[in-house]
C-alpha cells in the first residue's frame, strides 16, 4: 500500500461516528505528527470525549498552506454493508470502508504528505475537526483560536470529496424548529378546537409560496443545479390518536442560501409568516402560537479566482475546471473567520459518501497525493514560497 492508503486503513479502523469519542484516533494522529516534528494543539470539547487538532510543520510565520478535514463519519446502523464498514477492504482499484470518501481519504493524504515534507520555508498547517456531520460543531473553537493567533495562510484547502475538481462555492444553511400550539378537544367537536397540525400545514403552505417568490425574484448564481436559495420542510410531527384534536405539532425545516442572500431578511420572513398565520386565531384561542427557532447552520462559500487560487489550480490535472458544490462544508467558516482564500478540493465522489459500501478509487488518492505535493512545493517549500 502507498503511505496514503496505509494511513487510510488506520483511520477507517476508528469508528468515529458522532455519537462516540474520537480521542483514540486523535491521539494516534498527534503522536505520528509530533514524531515528524510538528507542533500540535488539541481543542477538546466540553465533554472531554472529542477533540480537534491543529498541527504546524515548518516555521511559525505568515502565509503557507492550510489543509482541513473532519474525522467524524455518519452511522452505518440500518445500512446493508457487504464488507466490514470499519476495516479497509480492497477490491480491485477500490478501497471500501466508512469514511473512505467522506472524508478520511483526504486526511490520509494530509498525513502522508506530512511524512514526506521537505524542509519548509513557510508553514504547512493541518486542521482536523470533529462533528462536521452534525452541524460543523468541532471546527468552531479551533477556528476561533486560529483567528486569535492571527494565523493567515495564503490558502485553505478543505478536502471534501470533489473528484479533485476545484470547488469555489457552496450554499450556506440555516436550520429551524417550528412549534405550533393549538387547543385539544375530542374530534367530534373538532371545529371548536384549534388543530396544531392545521397551523403547521398553513405554515408549510406559506413556505411553498416563499420558495416560489425566491425562485422568481431572489438572487441567482450560476453553477448550481438550483441557482437560487431553497426552503424546505423535512419533518412534521404531531398528534397522538385520530379522535383527539392535537394541541401541539412540530416541523423541522432549513434554508440553503447563496452568498448574495441576506440570512436575517429570510429568517424575518419566516417569523412574519408564523405571525400572520396565528393572528386570525388569537381572538378565539388566546394561547395559539407558532414559534420559529433557529437551531444551527453554517455560512456559504464564494471564492474569487485570486492569485493563490490560481496557483493551486495549476497543481491540479490539466483541464480541471472550477465548480460549485451542492453540499455544505466547513469552508465558509474558514473564509468568514480568517478572511483568506478557501477552496474545496478532495478525492472521491460525494455520491459514494453516506452510503453502504462506501468506497474511493485508488487513482483518486494518487491524484490527490500529486496535487498536494505540487501545492506544498508552491506554497511552503519554494525559495519565495508565496503564491503568485
Amino acid at each position: 500500500m502507498t503511505p496514503t492508503e496505509t494511513w487510510l486503513s488506520r483511520l477507517i479502523a476508528h469508528p468515529t461516528v458522532s455519537s462516540v469519542t474520537n480521542l483514540p484516533l486523535m491521539a494516534e494522529v498527534e503522536k505520528a505528527l509530533t514524531a515528524l516534528g510538528a507542533v500540535c494543539t488539541l481543542f477538546p470539547d466540553a465533554t472531554g470525549q472529542k477533540a480537534a487538532l491543529l498541527a504546524r510543520l515548518g516555521p511559525d510565520g505568515p502565509g503557507g498552506l492550510m489543509l482541513s478535514g473532519h474525522v467524524d463519519v455518519v452511522p452505518v446502523t440500518g445500512q446493508d454493508w457487504t464488507v466490514p464498514p470499519f476495516a479497509l477492504t480492497r477490491q480491485g482499484d477500490r478501497l471500501y470502508g466508512r469514511g473512505t470518501t467522506d472524508m478520511k481519504g483526504f486526511i490520509a493524504a494530509m498525513l502522508a504528505l506530512a511524512g514526506r515534507a521537505p524542509t519548509l520555508t513557510r508553514p504547512l498547517w493541518l486542521a482536523i475537526s470533529y462533528d462536521e456531520e452534525v452541524g460543523c460543531i468541532g471546527v468552531r473553537p479551533m477556528l476561533a483560536a486560529i483567528a486569535a493567533r492571527n494565523i493567515r495562510p495564503d490558502l485553505v484547502v478543505v478536502g471534501e470529496p470533489t473528484s479533485m475538481r476545484l470547488g469555489l462555492g457552496h450554499k450556506g444553511k440555516l436550520a429551524f424548529t417550528v412549534s405550533a400550539k393549538g387547543t385539544a378537544r375530542h374530534s367530534s367537536e373538532a371545529p371548536l378546537a384549534l388543530n396544531a397540525l392545521h397551523l403547521a400545514a398553513d405554515f408549510m403552505t406559506g413556505v411553498r409560496a416563499l420558495q416560489d417568490d425566491i425562485a422568481a425574484h431572489g438572487p441567482a448564481e450560476d453553477g448550481y443545479s438550483v441557482p437560487y436559495a431553497t426552503v424546505h420542510v423535512g419533518r412534521l410531527t404531531g398528534g397522538t390518536v385520530v379522535n383527539l384534536v392535537p394541541d401541539s405539532a412540530e416541523l423541522l425545516m432549513e434554508l440553503r442560501l447563496l452568498a448574495a442572500d441576506d440570512p436575517a431578511a429570510l429568517t424575518a420572513r419566516l417569523h412574519d409568516l408564523a405571525a400572520q398565520i396565528v393572528a386570525p386565531h388569537r381572538g378565539a384561542f388566546p394561547t395559539a402560537d407558532l414559534t420559529v427557532v433557529e437551531t444551527g447552520g453554517y455560512p456559504g462559500l464564494s471564492t474569487p479566482l485570486s492569485p493563490a487560487v490560481h496557483t493551486f489550480a495549476t497543481c491540479l490535472p490539466p483541464g480541471t475546471r472550477p465548480c460549485k458544490l451542492s453540499y455544505g462544508t466547513e469552508g465558509g467558516l474558514f473564509a468568514q473567520s480568517l478572511g483568506v482564500p478557501v477552496v474545496v478540493c478532495g478525492p472521491g465522489d460525494m455520491a459514494q459518501g453516506h452510503r453502504p459500501d462506501e468506497y474511493i478509487e485508488t487513482a483518486e488518492l494518487a491524484a490527490c497525493d500529486a496535487a498536494l505535493d505540487a501545492a506544498l512545493a508552491r506554497f511552503c517549500a519554494s525559495p519565495d514560497a508565496r503564491a503568485d
